[in-house]
């Protein structure tokens, strides 16, 4: 349930109005927007009498939701979630670009890729510690020492890093990880989202293979239940019939996602085809829909690499992208700043 209130409301009425709600034992969110104050009621609402609010001074409306995610819910919060991370945001109007090899291989191949991505304009440098791999057989990741190795490239250039979480065990390690991302196999893996709904830290939750976007949010929903509100989404492909691509990039999902939630939301190209010569026209697509940034492979011998090399740029390449994207920004702002009107 939402309930509008009039800008600025009378302090003791309002107080009041809290008091009640709470004795229901209805938990309260509260967003202060430009016009008005939106709470958002989670909790067995069917107690709440909703003529006897429409009747309250302070009160403008009153609306009853159906979607079973509250917090996610942009009804709940009109305002676009900025998450912080480090030196940099994410949302905001501040485009956001995630570059780094799949996997770390070495402190030099990491430190080299930080160090190329930094200067072509990246915001965060991403690398996997951990592998989840389809064939027990491929390369797992270097673990603990990945870890290591991805800090030391975080010390050299100042970029906050974004690795992947597998499992609740390895929690301890991300300590100094500026962004804990769940994969899109971890996507309904509900134990680690509630413990990650604990922590203080921003979460990337990438988009299950076959999951809609109402369970996507779902999942969202989960980390945001236990405190956490510092959730990025991200559209990374998703399995369908065809199969010349790795997956389908739903690029659709960047604006229907806009309307449906308050969260920021980033796409990957990479994941998303799985072919590097793709990876640029995805790239320029998904900032031409408004996603508020992009999640990037790039590892300086891709032929080379021990995971995903033929969806990885090389930093040449990279560069190429961000030039193309830092054309296309202007429109695709101008676009979102038109749709909001």
């Amino acid at each position: 349930m939402i309930v509008v209130l009039k800008k600025n409301p009378d302090e003791k009425q309002l107080n009041n109005l809290m008091a009640w709600l709470k004795s229901l034992n209805i938990s309260i969110h509260e967003s202060a927007g430009d016009i008005h104050t939106i709470l958002g009621l989670v909790g067995d609402t069917t107690m709440v009498d909703i003529d006897l609010l429409r009747a309250l001074d302070i009160v403008v409306d009153v609306k009853r939701v159906q979607e079973p995610y509250k917090n996610a819910n942009r009804k709940f919060h009109e305002e676009d979630t900025v998450v912080p991370v480090g030196n940099t945001q994410i949302g905001g109007g501040v485009f956001s670009v995630i570059a780094g090899p799949c996997s770390i291989e070495s402190e030099e191949q990491i430190s080299l890729v930080a160090t190329a991505v930094k200067a072509a304009g990246a915001t965060m440098l991403r690398g996997g510690a951990f592998k989840p791999r389809t064939s027990p057989y491929a390369f797992q990741g270097l673990r603990g020492h990945g870890l290591e190795l991805l800090l030391i490239a975080k010390k050299l250039t100042g970029l906050p890093v974004v690795t992947e979480i597998m499992d609740l065990s390895q929690l301890h390690l991300f300590d100094d990880v500026d962004v804990i991302q769940v994969g899109a196999r971890n996507m309904q893996n509900f134990e680690l989202l509630k413990e990650l709904g604990h922590t203080n830290k921003p979460i990337l939750l990438k988009r299950g293979l076959a999951n809609t976007l109402q369970e996507l949010l779902m999942s969202a929903e989960y980390i945001m239940a236990g405190g956490n509100n510092q959730v990025i989404l991200c559209e990374r492909g998703i399995r369908t019939f065809e199969t010349a691509a790795r997956n389908t990039l739903d690029l659709a999902a960047i604006p229907l996602l806009k309307r449906m939630t308050h969260l920021p939301i980033i796409v990957d190209p990479s994941h998303a085809t799985g072919i590097s010569a793709l990876v640029k026209p995805m790239s320029l697509a998904a900032t031409a829909a408004g996603a508020d940034g992009l999640m990037i492979e790039v590892h300086n011998d891709p032929k080379r690499a021990l995971c995903d090399g033929a969806q990885s740029l090389t930093p040449t390449a990279f560069q190429d992208v961000m030039n193309g994207v830092r054309a296309i920004l202007p429109y695709a702002y101008q676009m979102s700043k038109e749709e909001k009107q």
